[in-house]
């Protein structure tokens, strides 16, 4: 354990010395906060004003999203919902940024045959490079949400939705979906980083993964899916299983004698 936390403080020692990596940490949660939050107060005034919407007209398969709810709070909740899925692309862009860069960055710096050169295990090292760019992504994440909860209480919405937003939904999605999009995000980004040769091309490949993500944000969107508690739950066990198998890809992928042989 002592080595890997000693690979994490050396793997942020190098990233946070960049000035972009720790602009891209501040602005993508705040963005994806500033979105819903700035979306409230419109939502409120609008909801006000259509005393004629009820929680009968949503779809039925939203019925559930509203038990509990008075007609201008169904409305609220309901488009504060749609925003769900921005919070669970954070934990998926940032490690992924990090971890792209972790092994074919070290070799443009020539770091990685140092690092390779010490007894430190295969298993340890992907540990050690998985962490130090998942923990960022997660803390961000719920560091987003957090901000979001306190900064809602001063905008127009109503104490009921408040309690709403800190359901099993949120929650679930939040904090233990979340840190395991971010395992399956960086798990991919070590893997294509371990075949390639080029930093940008490792990014631009391991970034087709949040695709899958946008697109159940576009289809929650189009109703075409209905994101609720059983939908984040199944896909919660899911990502498990998905986390475990892509863990084991990862280090069968890393072949430390045929990165340093091929990128001689």
């Amino acid at each position: 354990m002592k080595k890997i936390t000693t690979l994490i403080q050396k793997e942020w020692a190098e990233v946070f010395k960049n000035k972009f990596v720790l602009f891209t940490v501040a602005f993508v949660p705040l963005i994806f906060t500033a979105i819903p939050l700035v979306a409230l107060p419109s939502i409120g005034a609008t909801t006000e004003s259509t005393s004629a919407f009820a929680p009968t007209d949503l779809p039925p398969q939203y019925a559930q999203l509203c038990v509990g709810l008075g007609n201008t709070e169904c409305m609220q909740y309901f488009l504060l919902v749609q925003f769900l899925l921005l919070f669970m692309l954070i934990p998926m862009i940032l490690p992924m940024t990090f971890a792209a860069y972790s092994i074919v960055g070290e070799k443009t710096t020539h770091t990685l045959e140092p690092l390779l050169a010490t007894p430190i295990t295969t298993l340890e090292l992907i540990a050690g490079k998985m962490l130090a760019a998942a923990i960022p992504g997660v803390l961000a994440t719920w560091g987003a949400y957090l901000l979001f909860i306190v900064v809602a209480n001063f905008l127009s919405v109503s104490k009921n939705v408040l309690l709403k937003l800190n359901n099993p939904l949120w929650l679930i999605a939040i904090f233990i979906t979340g840190p395991l999009l971010a395992i399956a995000s960086v798990s991919i980004a070590v893997m294509v980083s371990s075949r390639t040769n080029d930093p940008r091309v490792a990014e631009q490949i391991s970034s087709l993964f949040i695709l899958p993500l946008i697109g159940l944000f576009v289809g929650q969107s189009t109703g075409l899916i209905v994101v609720n508690q059983l939908m984040i739950i199944w896909f919660t066990i899911g990502l498990f299983f998905l986390d475990a198998g892509l863990i084991a890809f990862a280090a069968h992928f890393f072949q430390r004698e045929n990165i340093l042989t091929r990128w001689k």
